[in-house]
């Protein structure tokens, strides 16, 4: 079936004259452009009970000319490629959602992994397998137009247009179904550095500078408080959304290509975490991630620190954990610090744990903590700053100085929800 290539995380020629047009550049791109992203709660159950929610923030992008495919994605930093489920996909999750029809599209060029034009109709081709969390997508590759505003009906169109970037995307043969059946987007976006491509044509924000789409290489992520105003920027960030400004950390080890940052220290409360003393400790920012990653050694000695014993006058059964105080948890970086509190990290559900002589039923408030275990070359103390972290701060993305900026959000009001200004609203 080809040549094989498998990559975990994202730890890992020549354009075909057809399509290099599209992949030219934009003489006047604009400031800001932005994609509004709706939320999707996957509930997690014990027994019969909801105890927390999965989570996932996606947009809307329009692949293909002149019959422009649209498709749901996740906005992910954590990944390296652009990817949707294709037609010849059979397995159950591709079935359940929005699928890439490549004989309506004039503007592909189905190509091999080194970017070499191929025959579509040839039996055998090169593929590749991407690991993401619990699940995993093969796919074969083709050189496309991805456009955020809306589909490009001609490739005359696409070459005027600054929001329409020409890349190698991913067409998935095969998609697990855990997570994919379970979630109702269709595919990613990757947003990751460029270690975490293939190839720099597959990645996105790369070839968007690459082409001067963007004014800036530059992105920034809002998630609202509420479940409708939420958006990511490109081309700088939006000032719409900061109350502040922003405190820039440097990315640690970019030749890895993850948005990860080294921590100075950490504690709960006035509790110091030792493991990260003495900078010893780092994170990776990541929209596709929907809890706070903890390294895993240290997960039970966290959940103690972050818990909280509810009154016996609690009802159990209507307590919102959320609205229980208990210690922030503080990140010292090297200018600055972010925290997280109490009502952004617990789940919403107590826990319910009966005495010995099972005659009483105790409730305690706990972290909803995903424990991170990574191999090298990634640290082996390593957190997860998921979505709880970028609900909590505004997050801008430098691509060509490789840092990240965090800011207070400006969370928006009923007054001001109908401003006209500058910035182009997907």
């Amino acid at each position: 079936m080809g040549v094989h290539y498998f990559i975990v995380l994202g730890l890992f020629g020549a354009l075909v004259p057809e399509v290099s047009a599209l992949m030219g550049t934009v003489a006047a791109p604009p400031p800001i452009s932005t994609v509004k992203l709706q939320k999707q709660y996957v509930p997690i159950k014990r027994g019969d009970r909801v105890v927390a929610h999965k989570t996932a923030l996606f947009g809307t992008v329009h692949v293909g000319a002149p019959s422009a495919q649209t498709f749901t994605v996740v906005f992910d930093t954590g990944s390296g490629h652009v990817f949707v489920p294709t037609k010849e996909c059979k397995s159950e999750a591709c079935s359940t959602h929005r699928q890439y029809d490549r004989q309506q599209s004039s503007s592909a060029i189905d190509i091999d992994y080194d970017g070499v034009a191929i025959d579509p109709k040839v039996d055998e081709r090169d593929q590749v397998a991407l690991a993401f969390g619990t699940g995993e997508i093969a796919g074969e590759f083709v050189k496309e137009v991805v456009c955020l505003d809306r589909g490009a009906t001609s490739r005359a169109e696409a070459l005027k247009r600054p929001d329409c970037v020409g890349l190698r995307l991913i067409m998935a043969v095969e998609m697990t179904p855990d997570p994919f059946a379970s979630f109702a987007f269709d595919g990613v976006v990757g947003l990751g550095l460029g270690a975490l491509s293939l190839h720099e044509e597959f990645n996105f924000v790369g070839q968007m500078s690459k082409q001067g789409l963007i004014a800036q290489p530059r992105f920034g992520v809002f998630l609202a408080q509420n479940d409708d105003d939420s958006e990511i920027a490109f081309g700088g960030y939006d000032e719409r959304r900061v109350s502040s400004p922003l405190h820039w950390a440097p990315v640690h080890a970019p030749e890895l290509g993850h948005w990860q940052l080294r921590i100075k220290s950490v504690r709960v409360g006035n509790e110091t975490v030792s493991l990260c003393e003495g900078k010893s400790c780092y994170t990776i920012v990541d929209s596709g991630t929907s809890l706070l990653g903890v390294p895993k050694q240290i997960t039970s000695n966290l959940h103690h620190m972050m818990a909280r014993q509810l009154s016996k006058d609690d009802d159990l059964s209507t307590t919102d954990c959320r609205k229980v105080s208990g210690p922030p948890i503080v990140f010292e970086m090297d200018d600055f610090s972010v925290q997280l509190e109490a009502e952004d990290y617990s789940r919403p559900a107590p826990m319910h744990v009966q005495s010995e002589d099972g005659s009483e039923t105790y409730g305690f408030c706990r972290a909803s903590l995903l424990p991170v275990a990574m191999e090298e070359p990634l640290s082996k103390n390593l957190f997860i700053w998921g979505e709880p972290m970028l609900r909590k701060y505004y997050t801008a993305y430098d691509w060509q100085m490789k840092q990240i900026g965090f800011a207070q959000p400006r969370q928006p009001s009923k007054a001001a929800a109908s401003f006209v200004d500058p910035v182009v609203t997907v």
